[in-house]
């Protein structure tokens, strides 16, 4: 097993929605002992949030295995968008950018347009974008906040799917990102708890709805996993602890999370799996 950084990590916070390369450690995504082997090849993925973190490592593991990419961020992450774009060229595949908000209907359907006209399909869709603030209590969140979450983790999901199926033929996928919040849930991410939550309840009767159509709805739900989403949605303290109470004491890297969406999106790992909600926790054994 490769060493990875252990916590603590050094205390450090960013304003929202974070800079991947001002983080110490740099988050590792290019799974250097991870070799493909053709897995995607020909398919065409899109990728929200695949500006960093999480999405930045599946976009290069797709790449790798053979799949152009297409990913969507906020104009704001425009410098982090570049970086993962290089990535997945240097791997030999196609990326397109694609900036806006997935809370935007429109935007949505415009940005599904975008990838069928330029890649002539879509294979796999991965809702991966997301937005979470730590409150103290219940009293402390906003309904701006409340708006800003929901709007991102669950309804950016449902507008994303709709938006594509159209565009799915039988054998295409959609992979959700959930967490282990969505089953333990968190005393300071209450209203993000809950958006995972659903986005679980969302893969299973997702999955029930198009299994005729021969299209397979899957969820990998991480535990803590080092990405632009920790210092900046939280204190320095709570950035220098992330991941420390699991087993391996230590938050995962995104390269060890993106096979999972690999295993999701090939056909020859899982063809007979739909509806499913992958936990990756570290070595902690129970959920829920």
């Amino acid at each position: 097993m490769a060493a990875q950084p252990k916590s603590p990590m050094p205390p450090q916070t960013q304003p929202k929605p974070g800079d991947e390369s001002k983080m110490t450690p740099r988050p590792r995504y290019e799974a250097p002992s991870y070799r493909g082997a053709g897995k995607l090849k020909h398919k065409v993925a899109l990728i929200t949030g695949g500006d960093s973190g999480i999405g930045r490592a599946v976009a290069v593991l797709f790449a790798r295995e053979g799949a152009d990419v297409a990913i969507i961020y906020l104009a704001s992450e425009a410098k982090d968008a570049e970086e993962t774009k290089r990535a997945v060229e240097a791997e030999g595949q196609r990326c397109v950018l694609l900036p806006g908000d997935v809370c935007d209907t429109a935007f949505c359907k415009q940005a599904v347009q975008d990838v069928v006209t330029q890649f002539g399909r879509l294979d796999v869709l991965v809702n991966n974008a997301a937005y979470q603030q730590r409150q103290s209590s219940l009293a402390d969140i906003t309904d701006e906040q409340l708006e800003t979450t929901f709007g991102t983790n669950i309804l950016g999901y449902i507008k994303m799917a709709r938006a594509a199926l159209p565009h799915l033929q039988r054998g295409a996928c959609v992979i959700n990102t959930g967490s282990i919040t969505g089953l333990e849930g968190s005393e300071t991410l209450i209203d993000y708890s809950a958006t995972k939550g659903a986005i679980h309840a969302f893969t299973k009767a997702l999955a029930q709805s198009l299994i005729k159509q021969g299209i397979r709805v899957n969820c990998v739900a991480p535990g803590p996993v080092w990405t632009p989403f920790i210092p900046s949605s939280g204190s320095a303290e709570k950035t220098a602890k992330h991941g420390a109470d699991t087993p391996m004491k230590r938050p995962a890297q995104p390269e060890e999370v993106a096979p999972a969406f690999v295993f999701f999106a090939s056909d020859a790992d899982s063809s007979y799996i739909t509806g499913e909600v992958l936990t990756l926790l570290g070595g902690e054994t129970t959920a829920g």
